[in-house]
């Protein structure tokens, strides 16, 4: 029986080797993987290895970015800490100098790890999926720990730093200004109202968006679903097309061969009237002239 260091070691290497692979042969590798542990007596490392979930395509992405490049992680969550601490500090300047930097470095983030997966032209909602986990390890320290381990199987989304309206966090919206002092009575009661209906009109214009978004979808999934269906017919024709002219063939093949069949006959008819003339002959000719 290997002792505990050793099926730790076992369940890690498995672990880099299933995320770091890609997720189309993930179950036949984690197989193999569970059963030469399990063939090496470790049956604990052996049930971790089987019990690892495989990654959707955007997770699979990230964890190669972070293996790749470890310091990928460090970048984002120091970042995130120079964020949380500005804001802590009500200061603003400083807010939207590092909202620039986390936008520019998500980005380079994320073109960097779709180049490395060979997925320049992925699809949209990966690279939406692959922008959102790294807006998240900015915004949450336990969610940069989680993709140091380069082992996430699914893609990750957390909300904001806490400024600004809830939710705001990986958009392209600046935070707001962050004043000075702090106005009281009428003033601040203003401050707070214009706040409040800022925040609903950036949710309101996110819900609608998301309305058109969904529309959208299922619009193009409409489309699809017709011209599927217009696919299917043509093929249906086309394959009774095809079922029709074999069926001719045939027909013709079967005439053709009958005619074949009667031009043999008569051909053999033939053959032998003539001999039996060629025969003819001859005695007449062997018997000589009329006397």
């Amino acid at each position: 029986m290997a002792d505990d260091s050793t099926g730790s070691e076992l369940v890690r290497e498995a672990a880099a080797q299933l995320y770091a692979g890609d997720p189309a042969g993930f179950i036949g590798r984690r197989g193999d993987l569970a059963a030469r542990a399990r063939a090496s007596g470790d049956a604990a490392a052996a049930k971790q290895i089987a019990a690892l979930r495989k990654p959707t395509r955007a997770a699979w992405v990230v964890n190669l970015l972070v293996r790749a490049d470890p310091g990928a992680v460090s970048e984002l969550a120091a970042l995130g800490d120079d964020l949380r601490a500005a804001g802590r500090a009500l200061d603003g300047r400083k807010l939207r100098e590092l909202s620039q930097a986390r936008r520019e470095l998500i980005t380079a983030l994320t073109t960097r790890a779709l180049a490395g997966a060979g997925l320049r032209d992925a699809p949209a909602a990966v690279q939406e999926e692959v922008t959102a986990t790294l807006s998240a390890a900015v915004a949450d320290p336990r969610v940069a720990a989680d993709l140091a381990a380069g082992a996430l199987a699914r893609p990750v989304e957390r909300p904001g730093f806490g400024f600004g309206p809830a939710g705001n966090e990986g958009r392209e919206e600046a935070p707001p200004e962050i004043p000075r002092t702090r106005p009281s009575g009428p003033a601040r009661a203003g401050r707070e109202r214009a706040g409040r209906e800022r925040a609903e009109r950036v949710q309101a214009e996110r819900e609608r968006a998301e309305r058109e978004r969904r529309r959208e979808l299922i619009a193009a999934a409409e489309q699809a679903v017709g011209r599927a269906g217009q696919a299917a017919d043509a093929a249906q024709a086309a394959e009774r097309a095809r079922a029709d002219a074999v069926h001719q063939l045939e027909q013709r093949l079967d005439d053709a061969q009958d005619k074949l069949a009667e031009a043999k006959r008569q051909a053999r008819a033939a053959a032998t009237a003539l001999r039996d003339a060629r025969r003819a002959l001859d005695r007449l000719g062997r018997a000589g002239p009329p006397a």
